[in-house]
Order: structure tokens, then sequence, then C-alpha cells
């Protein structure tokens, strides 16, 4: 893709109990937290040092996030990667033989659209493309 790490997405049981767990270990404080009803998901951010932490915890107990915590336990859930013509690399993608998870995108945390490529497609890691919104 040649685009920088937007961020990592990191899936969570409890935001309450893993703020301060990530505050301690980057030894920086969550700068934003929210929800995001499209995608059942409560959100936090850290930055540290130029590098973009975002926790996931469920606000559905059949939400994604919930299913996949209870398939594969808290970790890793995503990297995001920060692409400015959304729509353009979707396409890109696509021709490419990617699957998309979205056909077009959506409104995520942190004032972005966002569409998520297919982890079959990429050995196994979610990818999440996402740009700003002006």
């Amino acid at each position: 893709m040649g685009y920088n790490v937007e961020h990592i997405g990191i899936a969570v049981k409890n935001l309450e109990t893993s703020i301060p767990l990530f505050e301690k270990l980057l030894n920086s404080v969550c700068y934003k937290t929210e929800s995001v009803g499209s995608e059942s998901v409560n959100t936090a951010f850290f930055l540290k040092e130029g590098a973009k932490v975002e926790l996931l915890e469920s606000s559905d107990p059949n939400g994604v996030i919930a299913k996949f915590i209870a398939k594969k336990g808290e970790g890793m859930h995503h990297i995001a990667f920060e692409v400015p013509d959304i729509e353009a690399e979707m396409a890109r993608l696509k021709d490419e033989g990617f699957t998309l998870l979205n056909e077009v995108p959506k409104k995520g945390a942190d004032n972005k659209l966002v569409c998520f490529v297919h982890p079959k497609d990429s050995n196994g890691v979610l990818i999440e493309l996402c740009q700003s919104i002006l």
C-alpha cells in the first residue's frame, strides 16, 4: 500500500480496566474515548511518540469484537493504514482480488472513513483502511 500505519487496534473485554493498564504500559494518558454505534464498539485512544493505539470494547454481547474475543481472546484485532483517497484504494484492492468487508466507506472512530479488508486475503491480519474526514 505504501501508506503509514494509522493505528493498531486491540480487542479488550473491558475499557474500564484496560485503559489504566495501557496508560501504565505506554506511559501515556488515554486522550479520547468514543462510541461507534455502526460497529457496536467503545474505543479508547493512546498516542505514544507518533504511534497510535486503539482499544476496542464490544458494546453488544453479539458484536464483532465480542465474537472475536470469544474465539481468539483479547489481543491485536487489526492494523489500520491511512490512505489519501479511500474510495480509490478500495477500487484498487478490489481489482487486485481482495475481499472488502464493506462496499462503501463508513464512518469510524476518530473522525475517519473506514473500510476493512478480509483477513483471509492478508495472511490472517484484518486490515483497516482509513481516511480523515475533512
